[in-house]
């Protein structure tokens, strides 16, 4: 079996999930996981499907054909190696009053430290007394057994002080 990635990205409008699995199930692929959302007016989302080698490009040529109505479709073998068994998985929080660079400055404190983002959620919406815009947001995180939990905590908690919003660094649960 091939895995394949897939990014999708279309105006929104009911029935393009199954415009998506119809092709996927008509050359015997097999959906594993996915991301989808409505943003703006768009549909967007990522992912990831087994198919049979010899199915893999006529497949691939299906789902470009999406185009057509309007849903651009690119696809990607994954070609990953699995992830080491001893990376750590933690969470990461932060909610505090939006401005320009908030997720720039905590991504920058993780990637010096070679922290993956596995995955990141975010919004934005109204605060409940002042109406501030006020900024969520959650990544759930692979830490290398080098780094110091601990220290990525002070670090982050530092950041959130100068950024004057509230992060917290955690083990899921």
């Amino acid at each position: 079996m091939t895995s394949l990635v897939l990014t999708v990205l279309g105006p929104d409008r009911p029935g393009l999930v199954e415009a998506l699995a119809g092709p996927i199930a008509a050359h015997g692929g097999n959906w594993l996981e996915s991301r989808m959302a409505h943003l703006a007016g768009k549909f967007a989302g990522i992912l990831r499907l087994e198919v049979e080698e010899a199915h893999a490009a006529p497949l691939a040529a299906a789902l470009a054909a999406l185009e057509a109505q309007g849903l651009k479709v690119v696809v990607e073998r994954d070609d990953a190696p699995p992830a080491p068994a001893d990376l750590r998985f933690m969470v990461v929080e932060l909610e505090g009053l939006d401005r320009p660079g908030l997720v720039k400055e905590i991504a920058q404190v993780l990637a010096e430290r070679g922290v993956n983002i596995e995955e990141l959620v975010t919004n934005r919406s109204s605060a409940p007394m002042s109406g501030e815009p006020l900024f969520r947001s959650r990544a759930w995180i692979h830490v290398p057994p080098r780094v110091d939990a601990g220290e990525l905590r002070g670090r982050l908690e530092r950041l959130a002080a100068d950024l004057m919003v509230q992060v917290t660094l955690a083990e899921p649960g």
